[in-house]
């Protein structure tokens, strides 16, 4: 499997952006796509999750209210749509994937993973 986000980019404080991720290859494999993000200097953390057979959803409780992740059955694609944006939503966001049901916020549950990609949130 292989994952591809796009999307991101530069935007100033209380816009809004979305970025995705689509998987190819064996896409059957991937049960969870969760979206993670490593600020500079900080580790990186959970920010949200789907499963795909039924679209529950997971949230980071600081993003919670302002971000919402969906996904595309048709297309092997989710979407991570960030509102309300905020400074220290700046960072490398990277897609994951995994067949495993376990904790979905952690990111030794995830074996496949996207290249990341930035976003950057500043006046």
């Amino acid at each position: 499997v292989q994952l591809a986000e796009s999307g991101g980019g530069l935007v100033q404080p209380g816009a809004s952006l979305r970025v995705s991720c689509t998987a190819s290859g064996s896409t059957s494999d991937v049960a969870y796509t969760g979206w993670f993000r490593q600020a500079p200097g900080k580790e990186r953390e959970f920010v949200s999750a789907i499963s795909w057979r039924v679209g529950f959803t997971y949230y980071a409780n600081s993003v919670k209210g302002r971000f919402t992740i969906s996904r595309d059955n048709a297309t092997h694609t989710a979407h991570l749509e960030m509102n309300s944006l905020k400074p220290e939503d700046t960072g490398v966001y990277y897609c994951a994937g995994t067949s495993r049901v376990g904790n979905v916020r952690s990111e030794a549950n995830y074996y496949y993973w996207g290249q990341g990609i930035q976003v950057t949130v500043s006046s």
